[in-house]
């Protein structure tokens, strides 16, 4: 049976949660299909993951991958190239060829034909050198040249760039910090969420007194994205714009309809804030599988009432999943099976090392600061730096640490970058894992004779590990003057971005791994988003028409005659503006689905950023796919965003 509504169970909000150590939150995954059965799939419904970042340049444009965006980059390519030259230079990417065969047979006019005509400030010979380098790797032997190598070479893939919000000058930078869980460690969502997912389902089951038939879902780690939101309350998930207006909305895994989507979000007097606690924020990898998990508990709930108790809401169900999956992870199963196989559940990156060497060598400090306990960190790291250390040495060891200044572990983001935190710090001996008193950093005199072979000389050499403690401590141990000295490194946008830079002033890079193959899709989609733009004009031109032929009618002194040839235009217009529209919307669908086929872009929803891409642009100073793009670029570099542009200055100066 279902816990009584009497039971106590410890829930954590969904935004700290997600930060925490391990806490990646692996949730069963079972369809329902209509209203009154659920699908549990045998295998993974294979949808391509989504994310993206929010460039409305991508609108129109031919882009080189050799140039530098940002969030907020417009460029377009003004030269007039025929439509034969640009069909035959594109042919091998058209990845919508039959819909635009549909378009181009389309009679728009004069005036769509002329300004379709929208090509590139390069010839196609330039175009294909960048293609070519677009596609190039740029590993060599399994090893990225990094920027201090001979090897290096200046133009660096476009999804493994940087892209800057915010102007940064590596100069000014004293320490360059780290988050370990998603940022260093990547991990195979395949394998680790689906461990995670297993165990919170068991959880649920056999400690929380949910119905046995949850055992047999499965998970579809592809299904939910970054960005999206749950309403607790009624049972939805939500992708909104940066206005926080809902664009996609599913009651578990139905679709809700307009008209439904619109009663219940749609009341611009009322604007729900759409934050804690009636909603949970899915911002981090770590939350996708207890997004999936909710919406599958939903869906069982309304497809079997006799089987979920009555005074078992939606909102219980949620709170019922945060509780399974801290058991999952106090419990030490999946850090166990981590520790046991490392490579099974995290990605080899090579490059790691050279990165922190590289930045280190250029006179920066280097500390890593994670929720996870000294323990788990030990065997994340040395998997991550093993045989990769700078003496050579193998992994199972402490040499990792030579990489670092500072190691604080168990820091508990986000309240770690409150300054009047006052929790303790202590010291961790790094080879019997004991924690020691400290005095603000300072060693203390340990009573009795509990560790009698502790050299604190030694300790004070080199990097030395912590648990606790806040970012006071931090500054005092890196002898940090200004906030605005230290880059932060992370992947969660609350626990480590918003509250580094909001609170205390740091620099902030975001960590966003399904970055990389968004600018792959989107380059692939180029053409496409030309005919949407196109489309889009196409709409307005004939609805101007429109409007003037229907004000010519209502005010304008016109015979019998006139009046009907009016009319009739009228009616003609409207059936080419239906016609518009809906090769409009379906090519729009289409280019939607290339990226998810429910959530489509993660840093888009239709022509309007996403909320999460509102988050990125607002709080992260840095955005990358991953941490160690760092190593590609100069240490002294200065990132400087590109021009913003309004929607008055887009036609006039965006060139």
């Amino acid at each position: 049976m279902f816990p009584s509504t009497s039971t106590t169970t410890t829930t954590l909000p969904s935004s700290s949660s997600s930060s925490s150590g391990t806490g990646t939150i692996a949730t069963t995954t079972t369809t329902l299909r209509g209203s009154d059965s659920m699908r549990i799939p045998k295998r993974p419904v294979v949808v391509a993951s989504c994310s993206s970042f929010c460039f409305s340049s991508f609108l129109s444009l031919q882009i080189p991958p050799s140039f530098s965006f940002s969030s907020r980059l417009l460029i377009r390519f003004h030269s007039r190239v025929s439509a034969t030259a640009d069909k035959n230079h594109n042919h091998h990417q058209q990845p919508f060829e039959p819909l635009r065969r549909r378009m181009n047979s389309f009679d728009f006019g004069t005036r769509g034909s002329n300004q379709l005509q929208t090509s590139y400030t390069m010839d196609e010979a330039y175009l294909k050198d960048e293609i070519s380098q677009l596609e190039q790797p740029i590993r060599n032997d399994g090893v990225r040249c990094i920027w201090s190598s001979p090897g290096w070479r200046s133009k660096i893939e476009l999804g493994n760039q940087i892209f800057c919000n915010r102007s940064l000058n590596m100069k000014n930078i004293v320490a360059v910090g780290f988050d370990m869980d998603y940022t260093l460690a990547q991990y195979m969502p395949e394998t680790f969420e689906s461990l995670a997912y297993d165990g919170t389902i068991r959880k649920l089951v056999y400690d929380l007194g949910y119905p046995q038939e949850l055992l047999e879902w499965s998970f579809d780690w592809e299904y939910m994205v970054r960005g999206l939101v749950l309403d607790k309350k009624r049972g939805n998930i939500l992708k909104m714009d940066r206005h926080k207006y809902v664009k996609v909305a599913y009651h578990g895994f139905r679709e809700m309809s307009k008209e439904d989507k619109m009663a219940t979000y749609g009341n611009t007097l009322i604007r729900d804030s759409f934050d804690e606690p009636e909603y949970a924020l899915i911002d981090t990898l770590f939350s996708l599988a207890e997004a999936y998990l909710f919406a599958q508990l939903v869906d069982f709930k309304d497809s079997n009432p006799g089987k979920v108790p009555d005074n078992v809401d939606y909102s219980r169900m949620y709170r019922d999943v945060r509780a399974a999956v801290d058991l999952c992870h106090r419990d030490g199963t999946l850090k166990r099976m981590v520790a046991k196989d490392p490579g099974k559940y995290i990605n080899e990156d090579s490059s790691i090392v050279p990165m922190l060497k590289m930045l280190r060598d250029s006179g920066r400090s280097t500390f890593l600061v994670t929720n996870s306990l000294w323990d788990y960190t030990n065997v994340v790291m040395n998997f991550l730096c093993g045989n990769r250390t700078l003496d050579g040495s193998s992994p199972c060891n402490h040499d990792w640490l030579e990489n670092f200044d500072v190691v604080i572990t168990g820091s508990a983001k986000p309240g770690f970058f409150h300054e009047d935190n006052r929790s303790n710090l202590f010291e961790v001996e790094p080879h019997s894992g004991m924690l020691l008193n400290t005095d603000n950093g300072t060693p203390m005199p340990q009573m009795g004779n509990t560790l009698p072979t502790l050299s604190f000389t030694g300790l004070e050499k080199g990097c030395r590990v912590f648990q606790g403690g806040s970012v006071g401590h931090l500054h005092k141990l890196l002898a940090i003057e200004s906030s605005s000295q230290v880059l932060y490194v992370g992947d969660h946008i609350y626990g480590d971005i918003l509250r580094s830079k909001k609170v205390l002033g740091w620099r902030t890079m975001l960590v966003v791994p399904e970055l990389e193959r968004e600018v792959e899709l989107l380059w692939k989609s180029r053409d496409i988003r030309k005919q949407l733009r196109r489309l889009r004009e196409e709409r307005d031109l004939v609805e101007d028409k429109i409007h003037h032929l229907k004000w010519s009618l209502k005010f304008e002194a016109v015979d019998g005659e006139e009046n009907e040839k009016l009319s009739s235009q009228i009616i003609e217009l409207e059936c080419q503006r239906e016609k518009v529209r809906l090769l409009h919307q379906e090519a729009q669908r289409e280019c939607h689905q290339k990226f998810h086929k429910v959530w489509g872009q993660l840093m888009k929803t239709g022509y309007q950023n996403s909320r999460f891409a509102h988050q990125v642009e607002r709080f992260a100073c840095l955005y990358t796919s991953q941490v160690t793009n760092l190593s590609l670029y100069s240490p002294d570099k200065y990132y400087r965003p590109s021009e913003d542009f309004m929607p008055h200055e887009f036609d006039i100066l965006a060139l």
